[in-house]
């Protein structure tokens, strides 16, 4: 990775400087400025860029209506989901879908199969269990209930390395650290719901999917404690994969509440949740649930697609779901050979290169965007927005992208501005990490003007500085007065 990295460093260096536009306006809006001044950041640590959007594609670049340091190399964290989304959007068309078959290499009679079956991974970002239930049924309708054999998992149609799930931030059991797979069943995590009963006192807590031989605290004592920092008080024990135990208690001030957890055993996830599936569906097996891969001589015994690329994208970008965004990423080299990340980012920069050649590269790692070797401009994510404006794509980009105060990772913006002038009049991508925050995406103006907007901040004190990224956002939708 490291000389891929290196690699596309010195492609940002001898990159073709972008066609200079004319000159903009530099200082920042004055509540921008104090917002900035009141979470420790320095000007010198944001970089912005708002430019009306062209009318037509091949319309001049109209003047920037605010740029600052927007040629800077900055770590954009989650924005770098838009350039991911929209190569695949453009590569693969908003309709691609990917492909999950069944293959059997027996005889099916009377309802059984002699022999083996195989569920062939596509690199299916989305292969929730209401999916995978909908696929088993599919299966036993055809007229498969039994299988006097294994079923057995094949992902090879991604060519990954193994990696640790504490690698990023020590956090394993965070589902954003999720690794990709050829063969991904529910984002490999657990849902657990907790339901106050205050009647008998306690928590009511359930879990799925089904995972085969997997047990749980069903329920721990409610408490009247405040509620905050409910996840600290159940005492939560993860470690055990056969058994969670919560062994703390419940605050009942904090309702019904969901805790998704990443499935402390990764490789034992598909293959516990095939099988209980399986079971509760009524089928029988003989043999085992396990990985392997699908031999030539297998045929056919169904095939199931995926949801459409635009769904997809949608859910990567408005709820800035990480390994859906890699499991993309991957699936851009996937489709003639096993996918791997250097692949995939050698597509990418092709792309790139085809599509935005007067601006500087990207540096790419998995496409995800957590990372923190990751590196774009402002001026290039904003020319990348703009090339979206007018593609192929449009619609399907437009759309995956949360409003402002309403849907997806924007939507606390009417939480802590419940009056604010950019409620519903902005298409955004968010992004954060522990020093990382930014906001890239397209803002209706009060005149009527539709800006292209990029803002990314990078600096230790970047969790604090949501207040003057909302400042930034009312400014650019209050043009009709003078700022």
């Amino acid at each position: 990775m490291g000389c891929v990295l290196a690699c596309v460093c010195l492609c940002l260096t001898a990159a073709a400087k972008p066609n200079s536009p004319p000159t903009a306006k530099d200082s920042l809006p004055p509540s921008v400025s104090v917002a900035l001044k009141q979470a420790n950041i320095p000007r010198e640590a944001i970089s912005i860029l708002v430019r009306p959007v062209q009318a037509t594609p091949d319309a001049p670049l109209p003047m920037a209506r605010l740029s600052h340091r927007a040629s800077a190399e900055m770590n954009p964290a989650s924005v770098m989901k838009l350039i991911t989304t929209s190569a695949a959007l453009s590569m693969l068309g908003p309709d691609f879908t990917w492909r999950n078959r069944v293959f059997i290499d027996g005889p099916v009679k009377d309802n059984v199969l002699q022999g083996n079956l195989y569920l062939k991974g596509s690199g299916d970002p989305k292969l929730v269990v209401e999916r995978l239930q909908a696929l088993i049924e599919a299966i036993q309708q055809k007229g498969l209930r039994e299988i006097r054999g294994d079923i057995i998992l094949d992902g090879s149609v991604f060519d990954l390395p193994a990696r640790n799930p504490a690698s990023f931030d020590d956090e394993p059991l965070r589902p954003y650290n999720v690794a990709p797979q050829g063969l991904l069943l529910n984002f490999n995590a657990l849902l657990f719901k907790f339901t106050p009963n205050p009647a008998r006192g306690e928590v009511q807590i359930d879990s799925e999917p089904p995972l085969r031989n997997l047990q749980w605290s069903t329920t721990v004592p409610l408490s009247q404690a405040p509620c905050q920092d409910w996840r600290t008080q159940l005492k939560a024990d993860f470690s055990n994969p056969d058994f969670v135990r919560f062994n703390g208690t419940y605050p009942v001030a904090c309702g019904e509440q969901k805790w998704p957890v990443a499935y402390v055993q990764p490789q034992s996830f598909a293959p516990r949740m095939v099988h209980a599936l399986w079971q509760q569906a009524g089928g029988k097996l003989v043999g085992q649930v396990r990985d392997g891969i699908t031999p030539a001589r297998a045929s056919l015994w169904l095939e199931a697609p995926s949801l459409p690329l635009s769904d997809i994208v949608a859910d990567i970008n408005k709820f800035s779901n990480n390994v859906m965004a890699q499991q993309l990423f991957l699936s851009l080299s996937s489709q003639q050979r096993p996918g791997q990340f250097e692949s995939s980012r050698a597509m990418v920069l092709q792309w790139w290169r085809q599509n935005l050649k007067d601006h500087a590269l990207p540096v790419l790692e998995n496409g995800s965007g957590l990372s923190r070797e990751e590196r774009s401009n402002a001026q290039a994510l904003g020319a990348l927005l703009q090339s979206g404006l007018h593609s192929s794509y449009a619609s399907a980009l437009q759309n995956s992208l949360a409003i402002a105060g309403v849907d997806g990772t924007v939507a606390r913006l009417k939480d802590r501005l419940p009056q604010s002038v950019a409620i519903g009049r902005a298409q955004l991508k968010s992004g954060s990490l522990r020093d990382v925050a930014s906001l890239a995406g397209y803002v209706e103006g009060l005149s009527g003007q539709r800006y292209v907007l990029v803002v990314i901040v990078n600096h230790p004190n970047a969790n604090a500085a949501r207040p003057a990224l909302d400042k930034l956002l009312e400014w650019v939708v209050k043009d009709d007065k003078k700022s």
